[in-house]
């Protein structure tokens, strides 16, 4: 299969060189394409800005922002047999970003935050017949109603439902929920044996 797996956080700039973004490390997103080209599969990984070595046999693009990560899957997302949607994709962008340093001079600052577009409800709408969605979900309650109501909305095939706790740990506290039923109970476990039990549900 044709698998496309995204990772890391992205960044939205404030001025040249601030920015807002998340505490994701990537590692979930890169333990799943290590998991997929040892499963057999062709992998494009594209990833926002980590500290990681992506893995051997995939072709990776590196993307910054939620606007460069929005274009990367424009150009691969028709091709592919399935998406690890496992990037931790800024919810907010900088209004006005400046397009200089802001001095520290220039006394306090106020930055308007506007919403993201859901890129993966914009791929659900335009998914073929046949391709596969997997997305993640970060609740602080671990709420399964709310995760499948947002699966099914964007008409994804599973969710991996986990809380915080997992943004740049080594483990993931998650469940994996399909539309109709939880395919993998909730427990601890090394993002890279849950990354195999991702991996798994392509087939």
């Amino acid at each position: 299969m044709r698998i496309i797996v995204t990772a890391g956080p992205t960044r939205e700039y404030i001025d040249t060189v601030r920015f807002i973004t998340n505490a994701s490390s990537g590692r979930m997103g890169y333990a799943c394409a290590a998991a997929a080209v040892e499963a057999g599969h062709d992998v494009t990984l594209i990833t926002g800005p980590v500290a990681l070595t992506p893995p051997r046999g995939v072709r990776v693009v590196e993307i910054l922002t939620v606007t460069g990560l929005k274009e990367a899957l424009d150009v691969h997302f028709p091709g592919c047999d399935a998406l690890i949607m496992a990037a931790a994709v800024g919810d907010f962008t900088v209004a006005e970003a400046r397009d200089t340093k802001i001095p520290r001079s220039a006394g306090p600052v106020q930055i308007s935050l506007l919403p993201t577009p859901d890129l993966v409800a914009g791929l659900g709408k335009r998914r073929r017949k046949g391709q596969v969605l997997i997305c993640f979900a970060v609740e602080d309650d671990g709420d399964e109603k709310k995760a499948r109501a947002e699966m099914k909305a964007k008409k994804c095939d599973y969710v991996v439902l986990n809380t915080p706790t997992a943004m740049a740990a080594a483990e993931s506290e998650a469940c994996i929920l399909s539309r109709k039923k939880a395919v993998l109970p909730w427990g601890p476990r090394p993002k890279e044996a849950l990354a195999r039990e991702i991996v798994a549900l392509l087939g």
